[in-house]
């Protein structure tokens, strides 16, 4: 039986939030656009499309080319993140080996644009232990629904999803795979959900909810 564990990307693998703002600032200056982000901005959108993130905060300066203004942002997101990394958290590639090593499929979901996750494995060099990868960006669909096509397409038979958000649990339970919480990202969920301190605890905590 195949077994997977699904990442989120955003606040359990990595924290780019500070490379995202610089890249956003850097896009909105090009726009001659006023409006600056700042790293809890960042922080406050993560886990969120783009559609949504454009409408939340550019609604203000010109609703009618929210998404425009945010397409030209996440443009130089991608070419600015490929050459300049977010802040992997601690053990992450140690946690991949072992992970590997013990038959498990691993896969990225995420609710980024496409071409995000691709930066991602550039950056950090770390492409190469994923099996898959699926983002809002390339089906439209939001994280419940990438989550069922993971398994779908892999055909895996015991799937955990690894996020730090409450709609990360939330789309784990409407895809009906387990959850484990990445309690150093950025979300809080329910009161005695699995969880981790650190990616090293991974392995451990996998064998512990399967069992």
């Amino acid at each position: 039986m195949n077994k997977a564990v699904i990442f989120d990307l955003d606040g359990t693998m990595w924290d780019s939030s500070l490379e995202v703002a610089a890249a956003y600032n850097l896009s909105l200056e090009k726009q001659g656009l006023d409006l600056r982000f700042t790293v809890g901005d960042i922080r406050a959108a993560m886990g969120k499309t783009m559609v949504e993130i454009a409408h939340m905060y550019f609604d203000s300066i010109d609703r009618e080319n929210a998404e425009k203004i945010m397409e030209k942002c996440i443009e130089e997101e991608n070419l600015y993140l490929t050459d300049h990394s977010g802040k992997v958290y601690d053990g992450l590639e140690d946690t991949l080996i072992r992970l590997k090593n013990s038959g498990w499929k691993i896969i990225c979901v995420s609710n980024c644009q496409k071409g995000y996750i691709e930066a991602f494995y550039q950056s950090t060099g770390l492409g190469k232990y994923f099996s898959d990868k699926i983002c809002w960006g390339d089906t439209g669909l939001l994280k419940a629904g990438n989550i069922s096509l993971a398994v779908s397409r892999n055909i895996i038979g015991k799937a955990v999803y690894v996020g730090d958000t409450l709609g990360d649990y939330d789309s784990s339970r409407e895809a009906g795979v387990l959850f484990i919480h990445s309690a150093y990202g950025y979300g809080t969920v329910p009161e005695g959900t699995p969880a981790i301190g650190s990616l090293r605890e991974l392995p451990d905590a996998l064998e512990k909810i399967l069992n």
